[in-house]
C-alpha cells in the first residue's frame, strides 16, 4: 500500500501550517502575559506613589489563562488551542492580504472576557461576563482585532499589523480602557419588579438573580 502524493501534502502541509499557527498564538499570549503583568506592576508603583486607593491584581493560571483585577473589574485573557478558519463570507477573506495567500486566513484566536470581580469573591454563578475582544494570529505573526470600540479594527489592517511588544501593550491598554469605561447599569424597573419567593429564598446564596454590566440591554447594541 502507498500513500498517494496528493493526500500526503494535503495532510502534511496543513498539518504543519495549523502547528506554525498554534506557536505562533502561544508566542503570542506569552507577550500579553508578560507586557499585563509589567503594566499592573507599573499600576501598583503609580498607586502607592501618588497615595491611591486602587488594588492592581495579576493571577497566572496556567498555559493558556491568566487575569487581571482592578477596580472593581476583572480581564480575563484566554487562548483557545485549536486554530481556525473563517468563512468563505468574512471581510478578512476579502483582503488582498489573504486572497494573495489564503494559508493566511488560518488563526489561533486570544480571548478577552470581562467580569465583576465581586461575581467570582461571592460566587455569583449566574453573573454575566462579556467578550470584548478576540485576537486572531496567523502563521506570519499578523493579527486583526474583532471587539468593542477601544479594541476594534479594519480588517484591512491584517496584512500590516504585526505582533510585538509595543502592539500588545496598546491592546491591553485599550482592554482596560473600554472596561473601565464600560460601566454597571440598573436593569429596567419592569424586568426586575417580580421575584418569586424561591428566588428572594436564595438571593443571598449568592447564586439566583443575575448581575451583569449591561442587564436588561442588548450588548450588542453599544455604539460602536
Amino acid at each position: 500500500m502507498e500513500l498517494k502524493d496528493t493526500l500526503k501534502d494535503l495532510v502534511f502541509n496543513k498539518s504543519e501550517l495549523k502547528q506554525t499557527v498554534y506557536n505562533a498564538t502561544k508566542d503570542t499570549f506569552e507577550i500579553f502575559r508578560e507586557e499585563t503583568r509589567e503594566l499592573i506592576m507599573l499600576f501598583k508603583q503609580r498607586c502607592q506613589a501618588e497615595g491611591r486607593n486602587v488594588a492592581f491584581e495579576f493571577t497566572d493560571r496556567g498555559d493558556f489563562e491568566f487575569e487581571v483585577k482592578f477596580a472593581g473589574d476583572i480581564l480575563l485573557f484566554m487562548m483557545h488551542t485549536n486554530v481556525f478558519e473563517f468563512s468563505r463570507d468574512h471581510q478578512v477573506m476579502k483582503t488582498p492580504y489573504v486572497r494573495d495567500d489564503t494559508r493566511r486566513s488560518y488563526c489561533g484566536v486570544i480571548h478577552i472576557y470581562n467580569f465583576l470581580a465581586d461575581s467570582f469573591a461571592y460566587q455569583r454563578d449566574n453573573d454575566m461576563g462579556y467578550m470584548i475582544g478576540r485576537v486572531f494570529v496567523n502563521n506570519e505573526k499578523h493579527y486583526f482585532i474583532e471587539g468593542k470600540r477601544e479594541l476594534g479594527m479594519m480588517y484591512s489592517n491584517f496584512g500590516t499589523s504585526l505582533i510585538n511588544n509595543e502592539s500588545v501593550q496598546s491592546i491591553i491598554e485599550s482592554a482596560i480602557e473600554y472596561t473601565t469605561n464600560f460601566d454597571l447599569l440598573t436593569p429596567p424597573y419592569d424586568e426586575v419588579k417580580l421575584v418569586s419567593v424561591g428566588e428572594m429564598r436564595t438571593n443571598f446564596d449568592k447564586k439566583s438573580l443575575v448581575t451583569g454590566k449591561r442587564l436588561g440591554f442588548r450588548f450588542q447594541a453599544d455604539n460602536e
